[in-house]
């Protein structure tokens, strides 16, 4: 599913604003920049997730031979 693309606007405070229309043209979410930018980067894409869980089983095995090496000094 594609995101939803969205179009900035200012508040009458001055912030930048995201602005998500639904189909018919009416707006379905309003949100500060700054919410919506740290909410985007919070979730991970499948891609990252996939790359994190190949990243795992190396990494496991690099830390247990870390181990046993420092054990046998």
């Amino acid at each position: 599913m594609a995101k939803a693309r969205r179009t900035t606007h200012r508040s009458t405070a001055g912030k930048k604003l995201y602005a998500v229309r639904d189909a018919s043209g009416r707006f379905k979410d309003i949100q500060t920049y700054e919410r919506a930018h740290r909410a985007d980067l919070a979730q991970t894409s499948k891609a990252e997730t996939a790359a994190k869980g190949k990243n795992k089983k190396k990494t496991t095995a690099k830390k247990a031979t870390r181990k046993t090496a420092a054990k046998k000094r």
